[in-house]
């Protein structure tokens, strides 16, 4: 037992209930930085998430706060795209040895992405008008929404980030949703998309299940101490830091 695995884990747990930005793009980063094999770090991120994304799932349906089928039509796309990118991934390592850059380079990539995002949003988050896309009915946009998911999914099952913030914007974009419902539809997503990101790493061995047992061992009540304090602290600046923290971290992977 590593305490201090634990006590990483309590860090990236207070700062995701505090300031509400992705635990991956915290977690993977710190992982690989510390020393861990970048595949196995997100492996490993991505059965933590699942873990963390049930409980969240459950509350949500609980509320009826999941449009479903979104959800579904997302999945249909993001599984399949993880499923290749992994497999890919796993090609790649046995044929030419180089998985681990190939990893590492798109994690840093993706961070700094999300944390660009993040800052804008913090900078210039303003309500806009409702596009095109907005206003047509679900059924229009079935082939789009499959095909966003398949992309993004291949991202999140090659470097474990954005099963919550890249979804998150895509759904805020695409349809016209409540605040609360389309929390809760990323959640339930990003629930099936990891959960079945992470069992097929665990397939290939990229999975250390002890590690992701002791963080959770000091994420939950981490997430549980950061979520109380939320209402307590400006949210804007400390996102603002944090973001520029993974932005720092995106740099220095690459």
């Amino acid at each position: 037992m590593d305490w201090g695995i634990s006590f990483l884990g309590l860090m990236v747990g207070f700062l995701v209930g505090l300031t509400g930005v992705g635990g991956a793009s915290l977690l993977t980063p710190i992982l690989v930085l510390v020393g861990v094999n970048p595949t196995l770090a997100v492996g490993t991120d991505l059965f933590y998430n699942s873990i963390t994304k049930l409980f969240g799932t459950i509350q949500h349906m609980r509320q009826k706060t999941v449009e479903y089928r979104i959800v579904f039509l997302f999945a249909a796309g993001s599984i399949p795209g993880a499923v290749v990118s992994i497999v890919l991934l796993h090609w790649f390592g046995a044929f030419f040895d180089n998985q681990e850059h190939i990893v590492k380079m798109a994690l840093g990539i993706m961070l700094i992405v999300v944390a660009v995002l993040t800052i804008a949003k913090q900078l210039f988050d303003r309500k806009t008008k409702e596009n095109r896309w907005q206003e047509k009915p679900l059924e229009q946009k079935r082939v789009l929404t499959i095909t966003i998911g398949f992309v993004l999914g291949f991202i999140v099952g090659l470097t474990s980030i954005g099963s919550g913030s890249l979804f998150a914007i895509a759904l805020l974009y695409l349809f016209r949703i409540s605040a609360s419902k389309l929390v809760g539809t990323d959640i339930a997503h990003a629930l099936l998309l990891v959960t079945a990101a992470g069992l097929l790493h665990a397939g290939y061995g990229n999975v250390d299940f002890g590690l992701a047992f002791q963080l959770l061992i000091g994420s939950v009540p981490g997430v549980w101490i950061g979520s109380s304090l939320s209402s307590k602290v400006p949210a804007k600046p400390l996102r603002t830091l944090v973001a520029s923290l993974i932005l720092i971290s995106g740099i220095k992977l690459i």
